[in-house]
């Protein structure tokens, strides 16, 4: 977000904190717009990055939830900005973005035209930011709807989102967004870089979205397997499983791994074959 007139004082209730423009400037780099891009912008605040962007002639739908920023972005914004009062994690912005046209190159024929793609950006709520990216991954699974999403984050998340298995940020977020994109950190920024400065650093990471690396026959398995296996990180396998299949050692060892070995050690791969294991496994009844 751009640094707004000083009328606007920043909301604790939204978790705002303003980007100033020399960093906004290295986001805007990073996320390099091209002919065919449209984008889908969450919390354009007073726009940092809506305003940049807007200026390479790329169409934006921004959805902002403080509608005293909306009526002063609006008012600012060009022709090829339109802004949205809502709330991202409970808006339907789909149909807003069918009706948004790509740049093209002046003067190329139909044929030569680049292939749409919408792409996603935000300086996101940090007390929101697991949320709304789980709704970005629904988003993509019902209807293949992004090519990527170049975010900031703080920084603890940004480092679940990259870590890899054995790290002590591994964890259940970076397993289950790992089933729909590849992701990378871009940037790194420091408390001095948003007005209020956050009491923590940020990162910006890049979620490309593909096809999942492996196959999951059951998502919803596998999230309560991690989830109860990463709530009990220190313990072996065998003990962090007790209680949700009658013989975790039996089907952890049948899924080819040592029982001995800590959840936080496993990568994407020997999920999928533990989850499948435990699928074919009658379960204890709930009490």
């Amino acid at each position: 977000m751009i640094e707004p007139a000083p009328r606007h004082r920043p909301r604790k209730r939204f978790a705002q904190h303003f980007l100033a423009p020399q960093w906004a400037a290295k986001v805007v780099a990073a996320i390099a717009p091209q002919p065919g891009d449209v984008f889908l912008e969450i919390g354009p605040g007073a726009g940092a990055l809506t305003l940049p962007l807007a200026a390479r002639g790329v169409p934006i739908l921004g959805v902002e939830i403080d509608r005293d920023l909306v009526a002063d972005l609006a008012a600012r914004a060009p022709k090829n900005v339109t802004i949205v009062s809502g709330n991202f994690l409970k808006s339907d912005v789909l149909p807003f973005l069918s009706g948004l046209e790509p740049q093209h190159v002046p003067g190329g024929a139909p044929a030569d035209r680049p292939r749409r793609r919408v792409r996603v950006i935000g300086n996101l709520p940090y007390n929101l930011s697991t949320p709304i990216l789980f709704r970005l991954v629904e988003l993509q699974q019902q209807h293949g709807a992004f090519a990527d999403a170049t975010v900031m984050l703080q920084r603890e998340v940004a480092d679940r989102l990259v870590a890899v298995a054995g790290t002590k940020a591994y964890g259940v977020l970076t397993i289950m967004l790992a089933l729909h994109a590849r992701i990378t950190r871009v940037l790194d920024l420091p408390p001095g870089a948003f007005r209020p400065a956050p009491k923590v650093r940020s990162a910006v990471v890049r979620l490309e979205f593909r096809p999942s690396p492996v196959r999951i026959n059951d998502v919803a398995l596998l999230e309560r397997v991690v989830k109860r296996a990463f709530g009990q990180r220190r313990k072996t396998l065998t003990n962090a499983l007790a209680g949700l299949v009658k013989d975790p050692r039996a089907v952890v060892e049948a899924a080819g791994i040592d029982p001995r070995r800590r959840p936080e050690t496993l990568d994407l791969p020997e999920l999928a074959r533990l989850v499948d294991r435990i699928a074919g496994t009658p379960q204890p009844p709930v009490l």
